[in-house]
Parts: structure tokens; C-alpha cells; sequence
């Protein structure tokens, strides 16, 4: 007989922008259990990218940021016969978004000098037009898994 499946964790859409990716951007900048922090942290560097001359919706700005920082394709480590190989997969839409949304809140947290919120607007704007580190972190990942294709037959 096979064991229940685990019941997931359904999380609530945020109260200004009404979208659970933004809840999971507030959950990922977290720190501590400072929860309110980093609400605050979000809304200021959403503010941000509302009034820098853009009249575009941030929401907007950040759904095509996490597009073009999710990766398609990654490499899982196989162990094969007492050799390691790299196997490129494909990435599960969940991971996709998790993958994006952590690599552009790394890339923030790593940028010296500004405040958080303006260093999370700026990299929320340069992964919307498909540059700033996030993105090249994903241009990694498929380089990666392109250079490894060889091994694509051991995927499980």
C-alpha cells in the first residue's frame, strides 16, 4: 500500500498586490522571522520601480523578471557505475519559480552599498530586460546542461 501524499502548503496571496509570488518574494527575503521587514522591504523596492519614470506596473515588471530568470533545463548530479555524471533535466514549474525568485533575491542580497529595497528594485528592473547576475546565473544553468546533453540517457 502506498504511504498518503503530503497535504501542501497552500499561501495565501499578499494584501497589496493580491499574488502569491509576491508573498514568496516577502517569504524568500525573510530573515529571522522578521516578517514585516521584509514586507516593507518588498512594497519600497515595488514603489521604486512604480515611480523611476516607468509607467509600467510593477507587478508586470516582476512577473517578466521572474520569466527571464527562471531556467528551463539544470543538471542533477547521477552517480552511474561509480562515476558522477552531471544529467541536464528539465525543471518543474514550482522549481522554476523558486529557483528564479531565490537567484534574484541573492543577487540583491550580494550587491554592496544602496538599501535593500532600491538593490531589489534594480535587480528586479535589469532581470525585466534580461541582464543583471540573476539572469546570468540562468545562462549558466543552460550552459551547463547543454555542455552535459552527452549524458541526458542516464535521466531517471
Amino acid at each position: 500500500m502506498r504511504r498518503p501524499l503530503k497535504k501542501k502548503h497552500t499561501i495565501e496571496p499578499d494584501s497589496v498586490y493580491d499574488s502569491v509570488k509576491v508573498t514568496k518574494l516577502i517569504n524568500y527575503i525573510m530573515e529571522r522571522g522578521k516578517k514585516d521587514t521584509a514586507r516593507k522591504i518588498v512594497y519600497a523596492a515595488f514603489e521604486e520601480l512604480k515611480g523611476k519614470d516607468s509607467k509600467e506596473d510593477p507587478l508586470a515588471l516582476f512577473e517578466t523578471a521572474i520569466k527571464n530568470v527562471a531556467p528551463l533545463m539544470e543538471v542533477r548530479s547521477r552517480r552511474v557505475g561509480g562515476a558522477n555524471y552531471q544529467v541536464p533535466r528539465e525543471v518543474r514549474p514550482e522549481r522554476r519559480l523558486a529557483l528564479a525568485l531565490r537567484w534574484i533575491v541573492e543577487a540583491a542580497k550580494s550587491g554592496k552599498g544602496n538599501e535593500m529595497q532600491k538593490r531589489l528594485a534594480d535587480e528586479i528592473r535589469k532581470a525585466a530586460n534580461d541582464d543583471g547576475e540573476a539572469v546570468r546565473k540562468r545562462e549558466n544553468t543552460h550552459k551547463m546542461a547543454e555542455a552535459n546533453k552527452a549524458f541526458a540517457h542516464f535521466a531517471w
